[in-house]
Order: C-alpha cells, then structure tokens, then sequence
C-alpha cells in the first residue's frame, strides 16, 4: 500500500510543465506559420496595414511601405493599396431574373 499511495503522491508539475512547453510550441509554430505568408516593408521589416500604399521601387525587391518611401529620393515604379486578405471574396447580391 505504501508504494501505490508514493504513487499517487507524485507531484503534477512535471505533467503541467510538460503541458505548457507543449501550448508554447503550438502556439510559435502557429505565429511563424503566419508571419511567413506576410509582406514585409524591405526598408524598415513592418507589415503594411489593410488601407496603406505600399510602393515598388526599380532597384528595390520588394515592397516600401509608406512611412519609408517618404524617405527616398526616387518615384516609385508603381503604387498599390494593401487590401483585407478576403478581398473578391465576398457575397454579391444579384437581381431575380
């Protein structure tokens, strides 16, 4: 009896501890996974907000977001809206034929 009541006096610690590791992990990979899938300013590494311009410079690969491109001398090669990842995505009412 002595050796079932060790047992069961063990402490779940270890059990939490092994738990917690295991969420942290789920929960980088998850973040990693996202942030690889993501445009990234090539001047300053910030991800550009649903609404903002971003800009393509000729000698620049890329997108510069436009705090950045206030920064440079040259005019853009070209200019695009960042849209909401759903975009075209959405339900279009038709009229009844």
């Amino acid at each position: 009896m002595a050796a079932n009541s060790d047992t069961m006096s063990q402490d779940p610690k270890p059990v939490e501890r092994d738990i917690e590791q295991f969420e942290r992990f789920l929960l980088r990979r998850g973040v990693g996974a996202l942030e690889a899938d993501r445009d990234h300013c090539a001047d300053c590494g910030r991800t550009p907000l649903v609404g903002e311009h971003v800009h393509l410079y000729a000698r620049v690969q890329g997108i510069v977001c436009e705090l950045c491109s206030s920064l440079r001398r040259e005019h853009p090669v070209a200019t695009e809206l960042v849209r909401h990842s759903e975009h075209g995505h959405t339900v279009r009412l038709r009229r009844a034929a």
